[in-house]
């Protein structure tokens, strides 16, 4: 169908940063190809912050539902709401049952989605997914612009993420910290779990290294994020900030923009990274980079690909996490000194 002037659409947002981020493709191309389109996503509160800064969003509208909650007559209620508002299709970006429920209740004409978790009543533009030919999360978010059975056009354009300098030292002012002339940010946390964190110790010698060259260490995550870095913290010398759970996703933003080169493990805040094409070495251990890689020219991967790799599970199955413990920090400095040169 095409969409009229007054046309409106709704994303149904993953619950994910990484993923959110992944999908910023997705939302330039429905905007390239109806200009018009108003675009809203419904969101958790805690990725609400990184779609704001995305100018292809035109408003975010707060999905109240922790992960995994089914909670049928709230969804039923807030699908009755956002009927209200005249969207004439919906993206549902999850594969999840759940998901696909709100746009459903609301009567949305159009629902865009993989098939997924067997929704074939409820969605009715649906997609069927070929792992082989979409390898990436990004081209699988972007095959959802196209019509079902097409084939993907590409190439797929990088995530973007918009970080204004004012934003930046309005950041800066709140948080009562002064930009350095050299700054690396760590991002130590993976939300995933330990087989994807390079070690504490190994965060922590690095740190040591770049402040003996003149560079501040930040080190940003989550509040669940926070005794890992302050671990990190303790084994330092030199300016070594621990921010973990100080900032808001979009605050962290303003934070990684500033940043001369950005240190982490396959998490949400790489993928902030390589959106704000910083200088980027993604550390990975038990997942791999041929589905979730950092998606700019900026980024390095820095990968021991073992026999057992990538295994995909959050704890090291073997016990000894190798894919992460042989990735030295003289190996990752190695990496590091040419950008800060």
């Amino acid at each position: 169908m095409n969409f009229g002037m007054s046309s409106r659409a709704l994303i149904i947002a993953p619950s994910w940063i990484g993923d959110v981020v992944m999908a910023q493709p997705l939302f330039a191309r429905l905007l390239q190809k109806t200009p018009e389109l108003h675009l809203d996503a419904l969101a958790p509160a805690w990725v609400a912050p990184a779609l704001s800064r995305m100018p292809e969003i035109s408003s975010v509208i707060e999905n109240p539902f922790p992960h995994g909650e089914l909670a049928l007559r709230a969804r039923f209620r807030l699908a009755r709401d956002l009927a209200r508002r005249g969207y004439r299709r919906a993206y549902v970006l999850p594969n999840s049952f759940k998901s696909a429920l709100i746009p459903f209740w609301a009567g949305i004409p159009e629902r865009v989605g993989f098939t997924g978790e067997c929704r074939f009543g409820i969605l009715n533009r649906r997609h069927a997914l070929d792992k082989a030919a979409l390898p990436l999360m990004a081209e699988r978010f972007a095959q959802l612009a196209e019509a079902p059975g097409d084939p993907l056009f590409r190439p797929v354009e990088p995530p973007r993420l918009a970080s204004t300098p004012e934003q930046q030292e309005s950041t800066l002012a709140s948080l009562e910290i002064k930009r350095p002339e050299k700054l690396a940010v760590f991002c130590p946390g993976a939300e995933y779990g330990p087989a994807k964190r390079w070690p504490s110790r190994h965060f922590a010698a690095l740190a040591r290294e770049l402040t003996h060259v003149g560079c501040a260490v930040w080190l940003l995550g989550s509040a669940k994020d926070h005794a890992l870095a302050e671990d990190i913290r303790r084994q330092t010398t030199g300016d070594c900030r621990n921010l973990c759970g100080k900032t808001r996703i979009d605050q962290a933003i303003d934070l990684i923009a500033l940043a001369t080169l950005v240190v982490c493990n396959d998490s949400g805040l790489m993928h902030v990274a390589a959106a704000l094409s910083r200088p980027t070495l993604a550390i990975f251990g038990s997942s791999s980079p041929d589905f979730t890689p950092p998606l700019s020219g900026q980024a390095v991967i820095v990968r021991h690909a073992l026999p057992c790799s990538p295994c995909f599970k959050r704890v090291c199955p073997l016990g000894h996490s190798d894919c992460l413990e042989n990735v030295t920090p003289q190996e990752v400095l190695a990496l590091c000194l040419p950008l800060l040169s």
